[in-house]
């Protein structure tokens, strides 16, 4: 048995890979999941590799640097700064090739070795601003 720590550092582990796959291995297929900065609020790993999956392919030289864990019962929250250059559109922004990097807290919560939920939370405006985007009101929505 894995402890929730154990579990969630395993997931970011594979992130960090870019192994999509290993991650969402450890979500519940009905895992509750929210990303504040997308207005995503709703149920489904199919939903966080959507997520994770973006990510990858728009900085595909994306590093993830874990600064803080903390574990309380089931819960765990990271903080960790996400580091890559832009190779696609992201987020509504167009590729200009700009560096990304950005804090972002990522909480989940555990069950029997599984993440039964995540929410993610970044300031929105400071990736804009990090991928040149002048104006909200140009942004492309795929």
């Amino acid at each position: 048995m894995t402890t929730p720590t154990q579990t969630v550092e395993t997931f970011l582990d594979a992130f960090a890979r870019h192994d999509v796959d290993a991650a969402i291995a450890l979500v519940d297929s009905q895992a509750a999941v929210t990303v504040h900065p997308f207005g995503i609020d709703t149920r489904g790993a199919d939903v966080l590799r959507g997520v994770l999956a973006d990510l990858v392919r728009a900085f595909p030289d994306l590093m993830i640097t874990v600064s803080r864990v903390i574990t309380t019962g089931d819960v765990v929250t990271v903080l960790f700064k996400a580091e890559g250059t832009q190779a696609v559109g992201y987020a509504g922004a167009i590729n200009q090739e700009k560096h990304l990097d950005i804090d972002q807290a990522w909480r989940f919560v555990t069950a029997g070795g599984l993440i039964t939920g995540v929410a993610v939370y970044w300031c929105q405006a400071q990736l804009y601003r990090r991928l040149a985007v002048k104006r909200y009101d140009e942004i492309a929505i795929a």
